[in-house]
């Protein structure tokens, strides 16, 4: 019996190192043992992903789309290698089946009996397994073209994807192009619209300062005795703050007398005057012993602080100095040397400023030439001997010096002019300035009154500060504030 069993073929491949199990149901039906719990197939899977991508294509970007549209390719091509690898595999048992019966049609002829009808049973196992098998290579074929469609779909959908993103980020560099252009556009209207309304805002300013001194002029015309009242009050109230400062002043000398008298220092000379600007500081002798003043060496410094730097004020070697506006917020100290002795004199606080000085200036500064009344005490150091009034004109780009429709210095400002108060001393120091006009051409003047000497040396110095000049007196270091 044994040897009328013919072997197996050698050429046929098996799946798996096992045969397959089987069971037999009702209506004699072969049933296909599971072992392992039933999981989603692949076509299952797909056609879930499919319709995620669906149903979320309206909140989906372009760039996530066409990434779920590629990894759905992705898994359709794995599928469709799956289909390929289960056809050659159902090939393959279609061999196996055809040769198991073969075999079972020859080993049914040999045997008898009981062995016989098994041999039978086998044989309709067999057919029926080649039936179910038949049944399921059509739905595998089935499947397997509804896959190629599948992918077909997803792959277009993949290059339509990627043709979107590529269609979208050629519309978005177009966009932002776009919008560098509108901001830079922009920004050229701003800067344009700036400038226009800036130099607008000036004119306006101007307008509006025309109008408010003519409605100055027509009410003091209209209003004459109100403005006359406001002057006198406004007069009154300078004599009372120069009465106080006078006081305070003789104070701050007291106190420091005092303490001169505490340290039991010697107390031959002080300072006489307010140490205000437009007036005189005078050194006179507190006792007989102290030497003549005439006989001593003197110097005159600016300091900034108390106890601060000194600057040396070139020219004031005298023993009379008039404030100028430099000196305006700053102490003043005069060293005097007689016999090797050195004493140093100070103002007991900074200059301060002459009350309405600063808004007067201001008012001058709006006109382009200011005329003021002089008269030429030296000319280039020497003393000029006609005291007939001269015109000194200030004017926003020059100094003009004249006599009727003479002109007898006319120069603009620049590095070689100097302009400051008179340091050589006098009886009207404190009207007196030294003008410069350039090397070899100098002027001592005599004005009207210390007023209008100080705002003429403040009105030239903010026109020549205006042309990038520092004007200055002699020896003066650059730069230097403008008051």
């Amino acid at each position: 019996m044994q040897e009328a069993v013919q072997p197996v073929s050698t050429d046929v491949s098996f799946i798996s190192n096992h045969f397959p199990k089987y069971k037999i149901g009702a209506n004699d039906q072969i049933i296909e043992a599971k072992e392992d719990p039933e999981l989603p197939s692949m076509k299952d899977i797909v056609a879930k992903e499919t319709a995620q991508l669906l149903e979320q294509q309206k909140r989906l970007s372009v760039r996530d789309l066409a990434s779920k549209f590629e990894k759905g390719l992705a898994a359709a091509t794995k599928l469709s290698e799956e289909a390929k690898f289960r056809e050659v595999a159902s090939l393959d048992r279609h061999v196996l089946l055809k040769k198991l019966r073969d075999v079972l049609e020859s080993l049914k002829g040999r045997v008898a009996g009981r062995n016989k009808d098994d041999v039978e049973e086998a044989i309709s196992m067999v057919e029926a397994l080649a039936v179910q098998l038949t049944h399921r290579e059509g739905e595998l074929l089935q499947e397997k073209t509804e896959l190629k469609k599948l992918a077909s779909f997803l792959k277009q959908a993949s290059e339509d994807a990627k043709k979107v993103v590529e269609d979208e980020r050629a519309f978005a560099r177009a966009e932002i192009e776009s919008a560098r252009a509108a901001v830079q556009r922009v920004e050229q209207a701003l800067q344009e619209q700036e400038q226009i309304s800036k130099s607008s805002v000036e004119q306006d300013v101007e307008e509006l300062l025309k109008e408010v001194q003519e409605a100055r002029r027509i009410k003091m015309l209209h209003q004459p005795s109100k403005v006359m009242d406001m002057e006198h009050e406004l007069h009154a109230l300078r004599l009372q703050l120069a009465e106080k400062s006078i006081y305070s002043l003789q104070l701050r000398k007291e106190l420091e007398r005092c303490k001169r008298l505490e340290k039991s220092e010697p107390h031959l000379y002080e300072l006489d005057g307010s140490e205000t600007l437009g007036s005189d500081l005078r050194i006179i002798p507190c006792e007989e012993s102290a030497p003549d003043i005439l006989k001593c060496s003197i110097q005159w410094f600016r300091v900034l602080s108390e106890g601060g730097t000194m600057e040396l004020i070139t020219g004031a070697t005298k023993s009379v100095y008039a404030p100028e506006p430099f000196d305006v917020g700053r102490y003043l100290q005069a060293e005097i040397v007689s016999n090797d002795q050195r004493i140093t004199l100070a103002t007991t606080g900074p200059i301060d400023p002459a009350a309405g000085l600063g808004s007067y200036v201001e008012a001058l500064v709006r006109k382009p030439d200011t005329e003021f009344n002089v008269v030429v005490t030296q000319m280039n150091g020497r003393d000029h001997p006609s005291h007939s009034i001269h015109v000194f004109h200030v004017g926003k780009m020059k100094i003009k010096l004249c006599k009727g429709k003479i002109t007898k210095a006319k120069e603009p400002y620049s590095t070689s002019m100097q302009l400051c108060g008179v340091r050589g001393g006098g009886n009207a120091v404190s009207q007196a300035l030294f003008w410069q006009a350039k090397k070899g051409i100098s002027f001592t003047l005599a004005f009207e009154s210390e007023r209008e000497r100080n705002a003429a040396i403040m009105l030239a110095r903010r026109f020549a500060f205006d042309c990038n000049i520092m004007l200055a007196g002699p020896g003066d270091r650059a730069p230097l504030r403008i008051q």
